[in-house]
């Protein structure tokens, strides 16, 4: 019957949203956007994390819990635990250099951050206790390890401590946490797509390498009850591959009409619990060219405990 009247070749569209099942459609706010709302939460997640840079590859795997704490001014705060070995390459760290790592770390533990309302990690907020938990955590290292190689180490953890902007600056390029929050509560619009500039801590810079990145919404949730959400981008900076191999901050080079750095990409998906719209599992993949290239692979998933 709807052919009846068609005398030319005609394109029909239906909305990817015309569904008889309402219930698949994703509860959007006004403008398709997503409402970030953790109150109360606790989900634990196995982290994986790969870094390579040209044939060298590393793989970290740990577990951790994200506990909401409290709002406040606009700013959601939650408590980061680990709660599992850190494991290296598949094996349980072992080594010296590893395992004092890991044993010193425990001082961050539990990490206070809060994350603005578009769920994007904001700052680190319980820096001041590092330092009153740092006698207790050196005490049982000492209890495992002695030597000159552990008295150096500690020395360097203490001289860290005391510098607070440089201890910011290094949590702040925690990967997992980056990952977790990475601001994809938005207004998606009506074609469900958004473009924008997100950065991220691939390099050791004070200025993070810019991403020119779209994010890309699926109106309705998958068989899983999953909102999916994938967004795709590449590398937009004026520095030069020379620039961040040298940790410039911004280009050595002024130009009215720079040209853009592209040599980089970046991929995440999301996939969103259907009713809490907290992160069921993230993926992400981050690159870019210094002398070789350097890429970041992130996955996150949670553990559902019976």
């Amino acid at each position: 019957m709807i052919l009846i009247d068609f005398t030319s070749q005609k394109e029909l569209f239906i909305p990817r949203t015309a569904v008889t099942d309402k219930k698949r459609l994703v509860n959007f706010g006004r403008g398709n956007s997503l409402a970030f709302q953790p109150e109360h939460s606790l989900l634990k997640y196995g982290v994986t994390i790969n870094i390579e840079n040209g044939n060298h590859k590393n793989e970290l795997k740990y577990e951790t819990s994200v506990r909401w704490l409290k709002t406040e001014n606009n700013l959601h705060f939650f408590e980061i635990d680990r709660t599992s070995n850190l494991y290296l390459n598949e094996e349980e760290v072992n080594e010296i250099a590893d395992l004092l790592a890991y044993k010193t770390s425990k001082v961050l533990y539990p990490l206070q951050v809060s994350v603005d309302e578009k769920g994007k990690f904001n700052d680190i907020e319980n820096i001041s206790v590092f330092k009153e938990r740092w006698s207790k955590v050196k005490e049982e290292v000492y209890k495992e390890f002695d030597g000159e190689t552990v008295d150096e180490y500690c020395l360097k953890i203490e001289k860290i401590l005391s510098e607070p902007d440089t201890l910011s600056l290094l949590l702040k390029n925690d990967y997992f946490i980056r990952t977790l929050f990475f601001g994809i509560y938005q207004s998606f619009g009506q074609n469900f797509k958004i473009e924008g500039m997100q950065t991220f801590p691939i390099v050791n810079n004070s200025v993070e390498p810019n991403y020119q990145i779209e994010l890309e919404i699926d109106p309705l949730k998958d068989e899983y009850d999953l909102i999916n959400i994938e967004g795709y981008g590449n590398l937009h900076d004026e520095r030069s591959v020379y620039d961040f191999i040298n940790k410039a901050p911004f280009s050595l080079i002024v130009e009215d009409n720079p040209e853009m750095n592209n040599e980089g990409s970046c991929r995440i998906v999301h996939y969103l619990n259907g009713e809490t719209l907290l992160p069921e599992s993230v993926y992400l993949e981050c690159s870019i060219m210094l002398q070789e290239e350097k890429k970041i692979t992130v996955a996150i998933a949670v553990i559902n405990e019976n």
